[in-house]
């Protein structure tokens, strides 16, 4: 299962990284002779919305609702998006914003509806409340987004490799093999010793990330930026400690080398280039839509090292571009509720922000055929009460690409670890400033 990055930066992804345009949005969505009115909805990954949309669309006899869903999200999603809220144009009607990107958007609240004036203030009470609080706009007047999922953590595992390398395959049983982080190296090493042809993990990026959701609560909750939004990704220990946590299992071997939603790391679910991968829950349904049916049973899900964690999550906010600002804010309050959020859990495992849905027996009981019937509900929605909010600044989403990117270049040896954190760093601090 991405902030704004204000004018200068905007200017900048205006004249070079736009380069994939996606099609043209309200402009055309008016009503027409036919008195129908189309509404746009645009997402990244996995939102698990399809059947919610032919829902709506067959309530709603009115309503037409165009599918906009963009699998590369850093490189295409967010610059167009970034690019049609700076030219007031080209959004859609409902966009779908990842916690790192409206954090960066906050600021922006001028770009967006208040969905309290669109009857959304008497929804706070379903939400949990930190994610309530980070979907207010910077100065708390208003309301730009309404949560659809949160990210608990999980390591997801090939069961029929890890038969082959003659570990144990029962969930239980594997998340006992890693306790520690250092316990999950030391059982990678055993692995490629019996499957030399498969690398352990996809790659740096997501145990990165995954490692330093760990760290940050006990460093104050904070990873590149502190409250006050002052760089500190050099003086974090959560930072350091992740980072280094990578550099040792590269300098092991285990890495296939893969950065996360990008073509390369597609395809390799579909060749057995890695046998493990952090798991927020929203990430189940990336893997069964990369993997395919015929991976269907071989995927299964079990603790992830360390206990626990919080990565990632999502909104969804209507832009003021929109030509049809009341229809697409009651869409936005439509897929948020409790029930779309039970059936967004359902297609996709999209762990909701619904204290009403977290306690529905869909959810909470909830098994997952694709991976092997592992009881996602009691994996995920058991601990999503007591997640807590990481800070995240302004420029998060700009200097977390700087450091993934440095760990993709140190994956591939074009960088010594000396070399790689002072990248970061230094490039890091570049971004924030």
């Amino acid at each position: 299962m991405k902030p704004i990055r204000r004018s200068a930066v905007i200017a900048a992804v205006l004249a070079g990284v736009l380069t994939a345009g996606a099609a043209c949005s309200s402009d055309d969505s008016g009503s027409g002779d036919s008195g129908q009115i189309t509404l746009t909805v645009d997402t990244f990954g996995s939102f698990g919305y399809e059947d919610l949309f032919a829902q709506y669309e067959k309530d709603h006899a009115g309503i037409k609702i165009e599918h906009r869903n963009e699998k590369e999200h850093e490189k295409v999603y967010v610059p167009n998006l970034l690019k049609y809220l700076e030219t007031s144009s080209g959004a859609g009607d409902v966009v779908a914003l990842e916690e790192g990107v409206l954090t960066n958007l906050r600021g922006r609240s001028d770009k967006f509806l208040d969905l309290n004036q669109y009857g959304a203030a008497e929804l706070k009470d379903d939400f949990l409340p930190w994610k309530w609080s980070l979907g207010q706009s910077l100065d708390g007047k208003s309301l730009m987004a309404l949560g659809t999922d949160v990210g608990g953590l999980a390591m997801c595992y090939r069961s029929d490799l890890f038969e082959k390398a003659g570990l144990p395959t029962d969930r239980e049983a594997v998340g006992q093999l890693w306790p520690t982080w250092q316990a999950y190296v030391d059982t990678g090493k055993k692995f490629q010793e019996k499957v030399p042809g498969t690398k352990f993990v996809d790659g740096l990026t997501t145990l990165f990330n995954a490692s330093l959701s760990q760290e940050a609560p006990k460093n104050g909750n904070v990873t590149y930026f502190d409250a006050s939004d002052k760089y500190v990704a050099d003086t974090n220990p959560a930072v350091k400690t992740a980072f280094d946590f990578v550099t040792g299992l590269n300098n092991e071997k285990l890495s296939a080398g893969l950065k996360s939603f990008t073509p390369q790391w597609q395809t390799g679910f579909k060749k057995d280039s890695f046998a493990t991968m952090a798991c927020p829950a929203w990430m189940l349904g990336v893997i069964e839509e990369n993997a395919g049916e015929a991976y269907a049973g071989k995927w299964d899900v079990a603790a992830v090292p360390g206990g626990g964690g919080n990565w990632g999550g999502s909104f969804l906010a209507v832009p003021k571009q929109s030509e049809h600002p009341k229809e697409a804010a009651d869409l936005a309050k439509f897929l948020t509720s409790a029930q779309s959020q039970i059936t967004a859990f359902e297609a996709v495992n999209a762990l909701p922000t619904s204290k009403k849905a977290l306690a529905d027996p869909k959810v909470k009981d909830a098994k997952d055929a694709y991976f092997s019937d592992a009881p996602v509900g009691e994996i995920f929605a058991s601990t999503a009460a007591s997640l807590q909010p990481v800070q995240l600044g302004v420029k998060n989403v700009d200097v977390r690409t700087v450091f993934e990117d440095v760990l993709v270049a140190l994956g591939q040896g074009k960088l010594s670890p000396e070399e790689a954190w002072k990248k970061a760093v230094e490039d890091g601090r570049d971004k924030a400033e």
